[in-house]
């Protein structure tokens, strides 16, 4: 029997194109999932131009309207209840989440390294790539995980690598990480849609 599509929420801080991979994705059939909600925590980012040229219901949340993280939190997780969200994918999502227990196990992130490595507080976009050239490492890529509440700490669900060449810039080297990124995060989704994932500790077992 086909599954019905699962229900994301999407939350992100940036340009978007993490969304925009999931909507091509599942506009090619290769993702089986509805995005019931986009969730930004600033303006003027090229995410929310993203969400609206696609159609998508989204709503915009900003951080710095907010005295304190359980409040800001308390209001994504309604949006993300009211969707009826299976899932809550983090898309460059750049704050602190206080996160209800109804939601552990039901959110994931990305990472553009291989955690454990060159992840925490700080450790996101053009900073990452930088310190894995500064690091000299010979290869990195990214890391699918599950949200817990520290930053890039959840069980490791899926990585993929690449090469760090000689004359990489941070530019260069994460256009390189991010073409593994477009493979590893809708996989990881379709893998929790079908029911195939298993936390065991600080495991997940693919089934």
């Amino acid at each position: 029997m086909n599954r019905p599509p699962i229900n994301l929420a999407i939350l992100l801080s940036g340009s978007g194109t993490t969304l925009q991979n999931l909507i091509n994705h599942i506009r090619a059939g290769s993702l089986n999932a509805k995005i019931a909600a986009v969730i930004a925590s600033r303006t003027g980012i090229k995410g929310i131009d993203r969400a609206r040229e696609a159609n998508l219901p989204l709503h915009l949340i900003e951080r710095t309207k907010y005295p304190d993280i359980p409040t800001f939190s308390h209001d994504i997780f309604k949006i993300c209840t009211d969707a009826k969200a299976d899932l809550i994918c983090l898309a460059g999502w750049l704050s602190l989440l206080e996160i209800p227990v109804a939601f552990d196990g039901k959110m994931m992130n990305i990472h553009p390294a291989l955690l454990p490595s060159f992840g925490g507080k700080g450790m996101y976009g053009q900073r990452v790539h930088q310190a894995v050239l500064d690091r000299g490492c010979k290869i990195t890529g990214c890391t699918v995980h599950f949200v817990d509440r520290v930053y890039d700490n959840g069980p490791i669900i899926l990585q993929r690598a690449c090469p760090v060449l000689e004359t990489d810039t941070p530019d260069s080297l994460a256009h390189r990480v991010f073409e593994e990124e477009k493979i590893a995060y809708p996989q990881a989704v379709q893998l929790f849609h079908e029911n195939k994932l298993r936390i065991e500790g600080r495991r997940v077992r693919i089934i």
